[in-house]
């Protein structure tokens, strides 16, 4: 699914559930990455993230569709737009969109962790970010830390 498919599918589905026309841009935005897709208050605007789509499939995408669109019909309209206003959530309930979207599954990233050690009384200290280890001594005897080298 392209930019043009996403902006005829956005347009089909505001005259279907929202009996309203969608006079703006619809678009993938690849630069999104916790959310499902977000309304433009300035230019009214709606963006979407295309991993809900490959992930989750086209039923998702819809219901992130009807929820932004949620947003645009109401910004429009002056009333509450906002997620916990009133009329947002009696639009959502009316329109049968979701409130949230199905999380992504969660890319686990693997940090290294530093391994140091007290070189009198052999306590071990694990760090995320390195130490200078000319500038800290261990906290319970006082002696020198070294860096413990990974064999493998």
């Amino acid at each position: 699914m392209d930019d043009h498919q996403v902006q005829q599918l956005t347009e089909q589905i505001s005259m279907t559930y929202f009996k309203k026309p969608f006079r703006h841009r619809a678009y993938f935005n690849s630069r999104l990455k916790t959310t499902g897709g977000r309304y433009l208050l300035n230019s009214h605007d709606i963006e979407l993230n295309k991993k809900y789509l490959t992930e989750h499939g086209q039923k998702e995408l819809e219901g992130i569709i009807k929820h932004e669109l949620c947003h645009y019909h109401l910004h429009l309209e002056g009333k509450g737009y906002r997620h916990r206003d009133k009329d947002f959530r009696a639009l959502l309930k009316e329109v049968g969109a979701p409130r949230f979207c199905t999380p992504l599954s969660a890319k686990k990233q693997t940090r290294n962790v530093r391994t140091y050690m007290c070189t009198s009384c052999g306590q071990t200290f694990l760090r995320k970010r390195a130490m200078d280890t000319n500038r800290y001594v261990c906290g319970k005897c006082g002696g020198k830390i070294k860096e413990m080298i990974k064999k493998g």
